[in-house]
């Protein structure tokens, strides 16, 4: 039965996508361009797609980092799946229950959605996502903004900076505290970077020596290189919050840096995900771990918000067509970058 639907009228029936088609290397994405538009249903929205991030998520679930089958949340992959969880783009139609005066607003994606029950599904993981020219979502995770802003540019918000916003909103960063952040020159890292400057708070940045210029631009008080001993440079209990992307065989040195009840957040492991943990430096500096994936509710509201008072600065790197997706993730991994990757969906 078809769904009722109010649409633009100018929507066509099949649409470019660059789907993953299984596990394994760059052969499993294809640029298709006979892709059925997907229909908005009950409560959703269509969205023409303006542009899109690129993600370590999506490079995590191709090559099966997650597991032998699984994706971010442990779930058996669907395939072909369309990626892309960052999303900038216009509502073109709406599904029954959904306003048709939603059609023509601009729209940032929050790339977790949440049902009733609280089951969480990611954009781009468990259902299809924005590497394509239409993508459909739910309509209370279509927010509408109004910026100056190009869609580029509002495309390098969504992903990294939420998961950045609620590491910082879960270690309840506070001005005045000292806060250290590993990989800050990645999209995630250098909006932690500028959302705990927001609050007030004190940054010490990790990352690569050639970065150092761009991460003090954005508000970092000072930045390190990755190889340096955090221990013997800053000495033991000298932060209040950690916000790590990161992991590897440096991690524990995350914990000797934090003061007692010092906070660590993590939403990442791009340097290894196993990790050594002395239990005795966790209970006996009564440490907080909180691990943060899922968005804690008004995160994303906020963050549109702030964008729109145009308190925070998007770092687009670099940018690809759609078509070249493999370029993009190609240059993704080599980690040269300062801030976001993304595709042009014009």
């Amino acid at each position: 039965m078809e769904l009722d639907m109010e649409q633009d009228g100018n929507t066509p029936t099949t649409m470019r996508a660059a789907r993953m088609i299984g596990r394994g290397g760059y052969d499993q994405l294809v640029i298709s361009n006979d892709v059925p538009v997907p229909r908005a249903g009950p409560g959703e929205v269509l969205i023409r797609v303006g542009a899109a991030g690129v993600n370590n998520t999506d490079i995590n679930t191709r090559i099966g980092w997650y597991g032998a089958d699984a994706g971010w949340s442990g779930d058996v992959p669907i395939y072909p799946r369309i990626q892309g969880a960052d999303a900038c783009g216009v509502i073109v139609a709406t599904g029954s229950g959904v306003p048709a005066s939603r059609i023509g607003a601009r729209v940032l994606v929050e790339p977790v959605f949440r049902d009733a029950s609280g089951t969480a599904r990611y954009f781009g993981s468990e259902v299809d996502g924005a590497f394509a020219d239409y993508a459909v979502v739910p309509s209370q995770h279509a927010h509408s903004i109004v910026s100056t802003l190009t869609d580029i540019e509002l495309a390098s918000f969504p992903c990294s900076y939420s998961a950045a916003e609620n590491m910082v909103v879960r270690s309840a960063v506070g001005s005045g505290e000292r806060v250290l952040v590993t990989g800050a020159s990645g999209g995630v890292g250098s909006a932690a970077v500028q959302l705990a400057r927001r609050r007030g708070a004190e940054v010490v940045a990790v990352a690569g020596e050639d970065k150092h210029a761009a991460i003090l631009g954005i508000g970092a008080t000072e930045v390190v290189d990755r190889a340096a001993d955090l221990v013997a440079r800053f000495g033991s209990d000298s932060f209040d919050v950690v916000i790590d992307v990161v992991g590897g065989p440096g991690w524990p040195a995350l914990l000797d840096v934090l003061r007692p009840r010092g906070r660590y957040a993590v939403a990442g492991a791009i340097a290894g995900a196993e990790v050594k943990l002395d239990l005795r430096v966790l209970y006996l500096k009564d440490l907080r771990l909180l691990g943060c994936t899922v968005l804690d509710d008004g995160v994303f509201a906020g963050l549109v918000a702030a964008i729109e008072r145009g308190e925070l600065q998007p770092l687009v790197a670099a940018t690809f067509p759609l078509t070249d997706i493999v370029a993009a993730q190609e240059l993704f991994l080599t980690k040269r970058h300062v801030g976001k990757i993304v595709l042009d969906g014009a």
